[in-house]
């Protein structure tokens, strides 16, 4: 009886055990891209190891037109091996971070001036009156608005207007039933394809035109050809995309949710102006024209363009009727915002740094300029297209790439036979192209930062476009060698 007794509770453990559901198997993590941070340091340490392998080099230093240091390209030496020890890459950041300071504070008084026009309303209002207006045509707010970027961009030269743009972006594609990726894509899109075009970027074409002795934004009418037929394709490109989100909603849900339960359910109400409202709409209307004739006509650099940017927040809340406690409390909340962003573009300025302290810099683009010259002379242009989009990697400023490269590709040109005005054509393609693509540019992370997207999910979005516009620029790069496009 008890070895009976015995066997029924051996059955019914077994059959217990049986019976038992299987253990779930536990989910395999997916790849998870890294922080922008962790993407940033990791250039850092790379180009501090890559600086055990280059031989360092230098450039003979001198004077340019307006008094700014540039290289002379026919003095190139190697020098003793500087590699950088542990002091110098814990101290990278923080010197990138000094080096970037105008760009960073830049980029502060921008959030500042953001949440007092925020404050005041009139970002709300002007969402709302864009949003009643092509509600029922929403596809054209992507021409208008892009073309309205690129044009200032094209003429004034100030891509990092970008970080301007999104916060006011966001909402408005939110309730046109788009996403934070169209808002990105906008901004993003059409300030590079505007830089890359130039008409009279001070920055870039006038700098240019002053190394290579060329009449002052001489070739407009090519340029402003390259200029079209790059804002073309950018516009296509997101027309594409959004009848993609027309198709599949859920790529929209998301972000629609996000940005209703940080600032509240949908609802039909309706931002009236006051008086003193609409006068400091006016106002901050009248500053920002009278910010693009500054760049044009004065050529403001980023210090000046910060303290514009923050009169501007000052003059338009006051006149809106802001309090003094008020306002302040706006540009911290608008400081707050922008703070990753300012942080990225420190870090990111710490690559260059690395590549400065170390001395590898001048070595690069000696190699650079050796292997574009071995090219045959017909694809010169494409090899110079090439260089200066990989050198843009190392330094992603428009103004200190032409002081580094334009002494080497010009006189390049003179002896491959192309053009002086197409060599500086290229360096304006490759310069423009990658800045939205490399997460060494600063202004361009920091956009992605404002707009909650990864580096790692925008380059999948953009790369298309980054290949169409590649394929442009060397149609009318190749054009320009055979027509001989001067003035010389």
């Amino acid at each position: 009886m008890e070895q009976s007794s015995a066997m029924k509770e051996e059955y019914y453990e077994e059959y217990e055990e049986e019976a038992q559901p299987p253990e779930p198997e536990k989910p395999k993590k997916k790849f998870k891209f890294p922080h922008i941070y962790v993407l940033l340091v990791g250039l850092i340490a790379l180009m501090t190891l890559v600086s055990y392998v280059i031989p360092a080099g230098e450039y003979e230093r001198i004077a340019g037109p307006d008094g700014q240091e540039m290289i002379n390209a026919e003095e190139f030496s190697f020098i003793e091996a500087a590699p950088l020890g542990i002091m110098d890459v814990l101290t990278a950041i923080p010197a990138g971070m000094i080096d970037a300071g105008p760009v960073v504070f830049f980029t502060f008084m921008i959030g500042g001036t953001f949440m007092v026009l925020q404050s005041t309303g009139l970002i709300q209002f002007g969402v709302q009156r864009l949003t009643t207006t092509f509600m029922h045509r929403k596809i054209l707010i992507i021409p208008i608005l892009v073309t309205a970027f690129a044009s200032i961009a094209a003429f004034v030269g100030t891509p990092e207007l970008s970080l301007l743009y999104v916060p006011i972006l966001i909402p408005l594609m939110i309730q046109l039933g788009y996403n934070k990726m169209m808002a990105a894509a906008i901004a993003l899109i059409a300030t590079s394809g505007g830089f890359l075009g130039s008409i009279t970027n001070p920055g870039t074409v006038g700098l240019s035109h002053e190394l290579a002795e060329l009449p002052m934004y001489s070739g407009a009418g090519y340029r402003f050809l390259v200029l079209s037929t790059i804002i073309l394709a950018g516009i296509l490109f997101l027309i594409r995309y959004a009848k993609k989100l027309e198709k599949q909603p859920e790529l929209v849900e998301a972000d629609a949710r996000e940005y209703y339960e940080k600032n509240g359910q949908k609802e039909e109400k309706v931002f009236k102006l006051s008086g003193r409202g609409k006068a400091a709409g006016v106002a901050a209307i009248l500053m920002f024209l009278g910010m693009i004739a500054g760049v044009l006509t004065f050529q403001w650099d980023f210090v000046q363009l910060a303290g514009y940017f923050l009169a501007m927040g000052i003059v338009v809340g006051v006149i809106a009727g802001l309090s003094g406690e008020e306002l302040s409390e706006s540009f911290n909340d608008g400081f707050r915002q922008v703070l990753m962003g300012a942080m990225i573009i420190g870090i990111a300025r710490g690559v260059a740094v690395v590549m400065e302290e170390s001395q590898i810099i001048d070595t690069v683009i000696f190699a650079l300029s050796t292997i574009v010259s071995q090219l045959p002379s017909s694809v010169t242009i494409l090899g110079m297209l090439g260089s200066q989009g990989f050198f843009n990697f190392f330094v992603p400023s428009g103004s200190g790439q032409a002081m580094i490269t334009m002494p080497i590709m010009i006189p390049l040109a003179d002896i491959v036979g192309t053009t002086r005005q197409t060599a500086i054509l290229a360096f304006q393609l490759g310069d423009g192209i990658s800045n939205i693509l490399f997460p060494t540019s600063g202004y361009f992370i920091a956009t992605l930062a404002a707009a909650g997207i990864s580096w790692w999910k925008w380059t999948k979005f953009i790369f298309p476009l980054l290949i169409a516009w590649t394929l442009i620029g060397c149609v009318y790069l190749m054009i320009a060698h055979f027509i001989g496009w001067g003035p010389f």
